[in-house]
Order: C-alpha cells, then sequence, then structure tokens
C-alpha cells in the first residue's frame, strides 16, 4: 500500500485553517518542517511527498504531472474540510494550480487561496528532453543544490534520477488553454532576481483567477524563499485578498 503522499507538519487539536505546501522539482516535504515556526498555533501545517524520495523512497517516480496531480486530488479530498491555502513553489507551483482545478471541479470551495512561488504561468517549450549534465547545471544555476552534493557519486546516483524525472515532468508540462477560472484568491510571489521568471511573468497570474490577486516581490534569487521564510510563510497565511471596489 503506498505512502500517504502528505506529510503534517503540525496537528493542532482543533485546527481552524490549513497551508499545503507543494516542494520544487527535486524537492520533498521535509523543505517545509521549518515553517512551523512561522504558523500559528491554530494552522494545520501539511506538506506533500512526492513519490521516491525521504519516506516514500521505495516507491515508483510518477510518469507524468497529471498523474501526480490526480493521486493528490483524491488524498486531499479526503481530509476534513478546512479553509485552506495551497502554496507551490516552481514546479510546485504548477502541481498546486492543477491540483486546486480539480478540486474546484468536484464543487469544493474550501481551498480559499492559491500561493504561486518562482514560477510564470506559462513557458516556452522545450525541444529535447534534458541530459543529466545538463539537468544538473538547470539545479546548481537556481542555486538550490550544493555542488557538492553532485560531487559525491552515491549522493549523485541517489538524487539525479528523482530530479531528472521532475525537471521531465514539468518540462513536458503545458496548461490547457481551455479551463474556467478559479475561484480561489491568487497570490503571486517571486524573487527580484529569479533567473527562470520575471515580476512581469509573474504577474501574469492575474488572468487565472476571478477572485482577488496579488503581487509580492521579495529580494533574492529562484530560492528567495529560504531566507525570506518567515514573510513568505506570513504571506501565505495573511487575512483573505478582497477584490478592489
Amino acid at each position: 500500500m503506498p505512502t500517504p503522499a502528505l506529510t503534517q507538519h503540525t496537528s493542532p487539536v482543533a485546527p481552524a485553517r490549513r497551508l499545503v505546501c507543494f516542494p520544487h522539482a527535486g524537492g520533498a516535504a521535509s523543505f517545509y518542517r521549518d515553517w512551523r515556526q512561522f504558523t500559528q498555533p491554530e494552522v494545520e501545517l501539511i506538506a506533500v511527498q512526492y513519490p521516491g524520495r525521504e519516506n516514500r523512497m521505495r516507491e515508483p517516480l510518477v510518469p507524468t504531472l497529471e498523474k501526480l496531480v490526480l493521486a493528490l486530488t483524491e488524498e486531499l479530498l479526503a481530509l476534513p474540510p478546512l479553509p485552506t491555502v495551497f502554496f507551490g513553489h516552481s514546479m510546485g507551483a504548477a502541481v498546486a494550480y492543477e491540483t486546486l482545478l480539480r478540486i474546484e471541479h468536484t464543487g469544493a470551495t474550501h481551498v480559499t487561496r492559491l500561493c504561486v512561488s518562482g514560477r510564470a504561468p506559462q513557458r516556452p517549450p522545450r525541444a529535447s528532453a534534458r541530459t543529466d549534465e545538463e539537468v544538473v547545471a538547470a539545479v546548481l544555476a537556481l542555486g538550490g543544490t550544493h555542488a557538492s552534493v553532485f560531487e559525491d557519486p552515491d549522493l549523485r546516483e541517489l538524487l539525479l534520477p528523482i530530479i531528472a524525472n521532475d525537471y521531465r515532468l514539468i518540462d513536458a508540462y503545458r496548461p490547457a488553454t481551455e479551463v474556467p477560472l478559479l475561484r480561489a484568491s491568487v497570490h503571486a510571489l517571486t524573487g527580484s532576481d529569479d533567473p527562470q521568471v520575471t515580476p512581469e511573468e509573474a504577474g501574469q497570474w492575474r488572468a487565472t483567477t476571478s477572485g482577488p490577486f496579488a503581487l509580492t516581490v521579495l529580494d533574492g534569487d529562484h530560492f528567495y524563499l529560504v531566507p525570506e521564510a518567515d514573510q513568505v510563510a506570513r504571506a501565505a497565511l495573511e487575512p483573505e485578498l478582497r477584490l478592489p471596489v
């Protein structure tokens, strides 16, 4: 039986809100563990664990983003409904968005906000699959993994297939053009010096929702959210956005 995809970082006795976090390519649920110190006591903090890493290490990697999203949708809908925020960084932004589309399609309304970080809603298609060396170069260029990880043969052998699979998923991903607008509000966040997405491109998430939209630009590169974790977590859980009058 597969291990649950949802890792619970906090377990309030009487939770009032839920924050569900979706990791970047090559990332894991533990990336969001330290956010416990930035959330209120009544917030249930959950992080998604993709197959093939940490406590799901023995599970096969998922071949398509669609299959990943369908499994996450089923598991998330099985939770007791609470006012919920989705937060996704980089690849996680696309996974969170597609998951929310499917959840809203069921008629559920408890996910009230989508926070998308470090990614534009549309990306130009990639002509060919990345080689292992191209994957390593892409990861290092974004500052997500220190070079020493790939210099260690054992760590490279362990981590590279996982990261390469995630890159294949996101390189092949194309958001559908004919989809309903989200009802949930959308808050786009990005680093001022992110080489992968400009603030203007992050602002294009405005077109994905009929609800309120906000854009926050913080100092830093693609992984700006590591030094700014406190500010990012608090932004995700700030009072609900309102449409301008």
